[in-house]
């Protein structure tokens, strides 16, 4: 479970870096010219979650499931949207259920989606296997969002943190 000290710090850096126009220099989507995979990875108390080429854990809000983006602007540097390769399509893991797909985000970046949703990693998951974001209830411009794994056990959520 993610440490709220740590969150909370966390979150002071991402504003600082926003404030000073150095968001992307925190936290780069990543690189639109690589391939995007979707894989499942077995996590310990939560079950089966669904990751990135790197082992790391994808969220998506329910506020998003039907494809519509709402996390823009400061939510990306803690929330960063799996991009997509410039060209061609993101690929999946035979154990992957569901469709993989591409949708274009307003700042024009080709970001990966499951069955519609858009996928983002938490900016607090560091390593393979990491879970802090999920059940996470935030809000960015207004919108409160509450972030789930995909394909996982959903865990006790934790409590609201204001937004920017």
């Amino acid at each position: 479970m993610m440490q709220p000290r740590n969150f909370v710090r966390g979150m002071v850096l991402a504003l600082i870096a926003t404030a000073c126009g150095g968001a992307a220099a925190v936290h780069s989507p990543g690189s639109s010219s690589g391939q995007a995979t979707v894989s499942v990875r077995q996590v310990v108390g939560v079950g089966n979650v669904y990751t990135d080429a790197q082992g790391r854990s994808l969220y998506t809000p329910a506020q998003e499931a039907t494809g519509k983006i709402m996390c823009t602007g400061s939510c990306t540097s803690i929330w960063i949207p799996l991009a997509a390769p410039a060209s061609g399509s993101p690929t999946k893991a035979s154990a992957v259920k569901g469709t993989v797909s591409v949708i274009t985000r307003p700042d024009g970046i080709r970001q990966v989606t499951l069955d519609g949703a858009p996928l983002y990693r938490f900016f607090q998951d560091a390593a393979p296997g990491e879970v802090n974001g999920n059940g996470l209830k935030d809000d960015f411009g207004g919108v409160n969002f509450t972030w789930q794994l995909e394909a996982g056990t959903p865990v006790q959520s934790t409590p609201a943190v204001p937004g920017y």
